[in-house]
């Protein structure tokens, strides 16, 4: 079979797979077959390196808000129930602040090295081939944890929606499939397209929340005067409640988790800054509202994720518009996982592009192994959501904050530390650096404490149970 090479672009004296990739023909007696062999791989990567950039910025801040922004932006209330409404948007405004910095860190590396397809390959360039391995291997297991929480999130939709109507396995197996189902588009393009749904289907679920708990409240004795809430941290609040509920607030911001792998497909990647920019105002615009108003609205009492607060009925309704959310954003990280694999498997191979039948064979059982792999940790281990958790303390700490940080330091900063530009960036990247430790070692202690605290109040269920 023909070989595939690489040109080498001027772009950065960097090494990328090229669209216009050269075929070698082969010189023997079926010289005449290999080349008819070569045309059609050739045509077929053409066709699958157009297919795989086409993403402007627009549609790259739609997945990258897809990726973030789900009903994860529901327990933000109860992060303001902890802080105090003064402290948590605070928060709210500043870690968003944080979050477009760490994300110019992501484009601008992802522009400087175009070869970078994701974490690993960041990994690679920091630490080399044992940096590749430990970050790439982080990333997969925080992808699939994801995926799981997706999975087991429909689950309990499912069950709030028909009131127990099934065990809560068949509930969950439902789930994997529509997972699955909605994570089969390879590319991430046509990933943007549903976004647009999900997005909507998060502001309505949002909306119907801020909504029904502001109706609540204006119709309760004394209207909204009565409610019970704060501008600071009451009294009794411990110093970890008050630490899980700032990271969750870091922890909300991370979309720069996917972002090398959704940059991959940008047809001008020069253009990021305008989609970090667009998803950053728009995550601090929608937390701080959301967590501020319906905590303004219930009160000290507001229960996570807030669209519980608002009654059975209204709960019903909101889980009902947020399940595009639940499966598409699902979908994006399980899409994210799979390419990971499948691009290691058909590293510069015609595979890649997913669209032979060998491809599409490999794709769809690669989107499958994901999906049953997070479903079977989601059914299997009874702490489940302090599982992810704990998994996003230990590994989000990295994708959101301490590794961008570290690519400025290792791989972007260019003149002498003692220009303004660079002492400005080094202090931030510094605090960057500074706040990923903090959380790793702290949500790590206050992820294993919830989980000792529930096991001790018995409220710790079975593995693979209906419940």
């Amino acid at each position: 079979m023909a070989t595939i090479t690489e040109k080498t672009p001027e772009m950065h004296d960097k090494k990328r797979a090229d669209p216009g990739q050269m075929f070698t023909r082969p010189t023997n007696d079926d010289e005449e077959i290999a080349g008819e062999i070569s045309e059609w791989e050739k045509k077929k990567t053409l066709a699958g390196n157009a297919k795989f950039h086409r993403l402007g910025w627009k549609r790259l801040t739609i997945i990258l808000i897809v990726e973030a922004v789900a009903l994860g932006a529901l327990s933000l209330p109860a992060c303001f129930a902890t802080l105090g409404m003064v402290p948590g948007v605070l928060c709210c405004v500043f870690f968003g602040l944080v979050a477009i910095f760490a994300g110019h860190n992501v484009g601008e590396l992802k522009v400087k090295y175009p070869e970078v397809q994701n974490y690993a390959d960041a990994g690679r360039l920091m630490f080399g081939r044992a940096g590749y391995e430990f970050v790439g291997g982080i990333f997969l297991l925080e992808l699939i944890f994801i995926s799981g929480s997706h999975c087991l999130t429909g689950t309990i939709a499912f069950q709030d929606l028909t009131n127990n109507g099934a065990c809560g396995l068949v509930f969950g197996v439902v789930s994997a499939i529509i997972l699955f189902a909605v994570s089969v588009p390879p590319s991430f393009t046509e990933m943007a397209i549903l976004g647009y749904i999900d997005f909507a289907s998060i502001l309505i679920a949002i909306g119907i929340t801020i909504i029904a708990t502001g109706i609540q409240a204006s119709d309760s004795v004394g209207g909204l005067s009565s409610v019970d809430w704060s501008a600071w941290p009451a009294d009794d609040v411990t110093a970890h409640q008050v630490f899980v509920a700032v990271v969750n607030i870091i922890l909300a911001y991370t979309f720069t988790l996917c972002q090398f792998s959704f940059m991959d497909e940008m047809h001008t990647p020069m253009q990021y800054p305008k989609a970090v920019w667009a998803t950053g105002i728009v995550e601090i615009f929608i937390y701080t509202l959301t967590g501020a108003l319906v905590y303004a609205f219930v009160g000290k009492d507001v229960q996570s994720p807030a669209l519980l607060s608002g009654g059975p009925m209204i709960s019903k309704i909101a889980f009902g518009v947020a399940l595009p959310v639940i499966f598409i954003s699902g979908a994006v990280i399980t899409q994210c996982a799979a390419r990971l694999i499948h691009g290691r498997i058909y590293e510069n191979r015609v595979e890649r592009y997913v669209n032979t039948t060998k491809g599409w064979i490999t794709w769809l059982a690669t989107v499958f192994v994901i999906v049953l792999i997070g479903w079977i940790i989601a059914e299997a281990i009874p702490f489940f959501s302090n599982l992810v958790a704990l998994i996003s303390s230990l590994f989000n700490s990295g994708f959101a904050l301490y590794l961008p940080s570290l690519m400025w330091f290792v791989l972007l900063r260019e003149g002498p530390w003692n220009t303004r530009e660079n002492l400005i960036k080094g202090a931030i990247n510094g605090f960057m650096f500074l706040a990923g430790m903090v959380v790793l070692v702290g949500g790590t202690w206050a992820s294993v404490k919830s989980i000792v605290d529930d096991y001790n109040a018995g409220n710790v269920g079975s593995s693979f149970s209906c419940s």
